[in-house]
């Protein structure tokens, strides 16, 4: 191990690459055939489904599984695709326990959901894996589209303007398209490079041109935009990370969680990534859950998330809470972080309980910590020129800004809830508003 691995207590190579590809395998590994038919005998076909009702993106789920039922992945496959192109990433990543399987008859009456999302990568995976691509562009409109940010709603957005017909350049900050799902969510979830299997494979409705490093405010101006493209949709997402504001947070160890998964993402041999001894997150979103359960995957002895409210209020699923728990993960509520403590690295956090109402109750607990991840949010990089609400962009309809010619959708905008599938949705419904507008419905 050389000194440039070893910061204190941060070090790569805790376990070796048997233990790492073990702990690193897929989260929910697929249904094959048999499974499949079976998941999929569990469903009622309800005429008048809330499984429909609850998915952000309004996929017919009676019907991709009945399909599966009989025998016709592919087709399953071409319902789900319909209403959501990114269909095989929100099979692994939605919380389909807090959707469309919350609401699910058999959850209801029974305690056990079909399984919605597994059945859904079922589908999916069987298209994807045989090549297909079961959309073709419309004839060309003359029209060209530029869409900044290549995540989730930025590709939903391309995809379905591609697929009307309009040329569509897509810009993004990053080295590589995908967004929050290359850059942004677990390992466990996502193995085998999927991300970049299912952009490849969007890609190839054809007529959309990527060009990565490409950033506003850094070579791009949302006014030339304006002035070279009919239209601009903007799916930017949140860049910006809150800062905890306590003295010592430059020291060694003090780390944005989302850099920390990032870098986990990107990782070429993960015997080399750096982790702490005793790690703590602060915050209670699905990032401070990834972070903490890739810590403890990685070999940290201790992993603690502390959030600040109680259980109830964590924004992360009482799911993602039980898959950190048995991760040997330490939840612990009611508590902010009041002091780091070391020299130029942190040596111990100091945690401050608080009440209901936030006050603090006048007790305090240190934790050992030689890393620390802060989870606490982000926030929008702001774009000149456009009105804001509640710190993002503000949108009405079909994610218009206060911009005549500009879309925003995903978690820059104003809206829904910060997912992958929402963004989704809001990506497609903002490309088909762009159609609209463009005189071309």
């Amino acid at each position: 191990m050389t000194e440039a691995m070893r910061l204190d207590g941060i070090r790569a190579g805790r376990l070796g690459p048997e233990d790492l590809a073990r702990n690193f395998d897929d989260l929910h590994p697929p249904l094959d055939r048999h499974e499949a038919l079976v998941a999929a005998d569990r469903c009622y076909f309800c005429h008048d489904a809330p499984c429909v009702t609850a998915c952000p993106t309004d996929i017919d789920i009676p019907l991709f599984i009945r399909q599966i039922a009989t025998g016709m992945p592919e087709a399953a496959a071409k319902t789900i695709f319909d209403q959501n192109i990114l269909g095989g990433m929100c099979a692994r990543v939605c919380p389909t326990e807090t959707l469309c399987e919350e609401v699910c008859v058999r959850e209801v009456a029974e305690g056990k959901p079909v399984e919605i999302g597994r059945l859904q990568r079922h589908a999916t995976d069987s298209m994807m894996q045989a090549g297909e691509h079961p959309y073709t562009r419309a004839p060309d409109t003359g029209r060209h589209v530029a869409v900044v940010g290549a995540g989730p709603a930025g590709l939903a957005c391309a995809h379905r303007l591609a697929m009307l017909g309009h040329s569509v350049t897509m810009y993004d900050a990053r080295p590589k398209p995908g967004g929050l799902n290359e850059y942004g969510i677990a390992q466990y979830k996502t193995p085998d490079n999927f991300a970049q299997a299912e952009v490849d494979w969007l890609l190839k409705i054809g007529g959309i041109t990527v060009e990565t490093g490409r950033a506003i405010g850094d070579g791009l101006t949302l006014e030339d935009l304006r002035d070279r493209f009919d239209a601009v949709f903007l799916g930017i997402g949140l860049g910006g990370v809150g800062a905890l504001g306590l003295e010592g947070e430059a020291a060694t160890g003090c780390e944005n969680a989302v850099d920390f998964i990032a870098a986990l993402r990107q990782a070429p041999d993960l015997t080399q990534l750096p982790v702490g001894r005793h790690v703590i997150v602060i915050g209670g979103g699905m990032t401070a859950v990834d972070a903490a359960v890739q810590s403890k995957l990685l070999g940290a002895e201790t992993v603690t998330i502390a959030y600040r409210r109680d259980r109830d209020r964590m924004p992360a699923s009482r799911w993602e809470q039980d898959l950190a728990a048995t991760h040997g993960v330490r939840l612990m509520f009611g508590l902010v972080p009041q002091a780091l403590h070391g020299d130029d690295r942190l040596r111990e956090v100091e945690l401050a309980y608080v009440d209901a109402n936030m006050a603090p109750t006048g007790e305090t607990q240190r934790l050992p910590a030689d890393q620390l991840f802060r989870a606490i949010g982000q926030k929008l990089v702001a774009v000149e020129g456009l009105a804001l609400d509640g710190g993002k962009i503000a949108v009405t309809g079909a994610g218009q800004t206060s911009l005549t010619g500009v879309w925003a959708g995903g978690d820059c905008a104003m809206g829904g809830e910060d997912l992958t599938v929402t963004a989704v949705a809001e990506g497609r419904d903002a490309a088909m508003d762009i159609h609209a507008r463009l005189g071309l419905s």
